[in-house]
């Protein structure tokens, strides 16, 4: 079993927890096994930090703007203000991610102390494009230049990505970080996630087609598993099509979702 703890220092927006806090953290962080980073609104510059086995333990590694990684034993939680409402929504390529990101704002993100977080899970990198151009092979098969020039491509296309999120909540003057997890298992990423960073509200976007196979609970997608698995502090928002989905649809709820059109109005801070 994995044994990740606190990071006491801070991280961007991140504040250092009470000790009461952060032993009531503890158990839940030991679940965090993906990797973790932190990217502002106002600059390009990314942390990232990586878990690795060593001898039977996992420690954890810092990435900051491509200097050499430094071993951390801790990983930071908590908010940078009491009064701070701070909101999750989960981005990534599908365009039911603008969709969650919008409504967000539109009802969510109302006032000037509420903080945003964009998480966004990327898979991670196992194989790297054969340099003789044909298909992918291991990263262990080619030298580590050409592993670290395929992973800057990939670090730039993460960037382009969140770039358009991170516009839509700075046209909307709303505060705003983003944080990367690299893991294979999305879901599982964002549940652990939710223990360690407090969080109480979270926004999922869903296309139609993702939303029949939840309401029939059918499906096993990222929608599925976070809402069957979230803890009782955290509500968990369905939007798709940009209306949520309203009602208790955790558990045996799911076969009485419906979806709410009501009016919504934006106030800027």
């Amino acid at each position: 079993m994995s044994s990740a703890t606190l990071l006491t220092e801070s991280l961007h927006s991140m504040h250092q927890s009470s000790d009461e806090g952060a032993k009531s953290t503890m158990g839940s962080s030991q679940m965090f096994n993906n990797y973790y980073g932190i990217i502002t609104s106002s600059s390009s510059e990314i942390v990232e930090i990586e878990e690795e086995e060593e001898q039977d333990m996992k420690t954890s590694k810092l990435y900051l703007n491509n200097d050499a990684p430094r071993t951390m034993s801790r990983i930071s939680e908590g908010k940078s203000s009491e009064e701070e409402e701070s909101v999750y929504v989960a981005v990534g390529k599908s365009e039911t991610s603008m969709e969650a990101l919008t409504w967000t704002l539109k009802n969510l993100a109302t006032t000037s102390s509420t903080m945003l977080y964009l998480i966004h899970v990327f898979p991670e990198i196992k194989h790297i494009p054969n340099p003789l151009g044909m298909g992918m092979i291991p990263k262990s098969q080619v030298s580590g230049e050409q592993v670290e020039t395929y992973m800057a491509q990939e670090r730039a296309k993460r960037r382009h990505l969140l770039h358009k999120f991170l516009q839509t909540c700075s046209a909307c003057k709303v505060k705003v970080d983003t944080i990367l997890i690299e893991s294979d298992f999305v879901a599982k990423a964002i549940l652990d996630l939710i223990p360690i960073l407090h969080i109480t509200k979270l926004v999922l976007g869903l296309n139609k087609s993702q939303l029949r196979k939840l309401r029939s609970r059918k499906g096993n997608g990222i929608a599925d598993q976070v809402l069957q698995s979230a803890p009782e502090m955290c509500k968990v928002r369905i939007v798709c099509e940009g209306k949520e989905i309203s009602e208790n649809i955790t558990g045996s709820g799911l076969g009485s979702v419906t979806l709410s059109f009501s009016s919504c109005h934006f106030h800027a801070p």
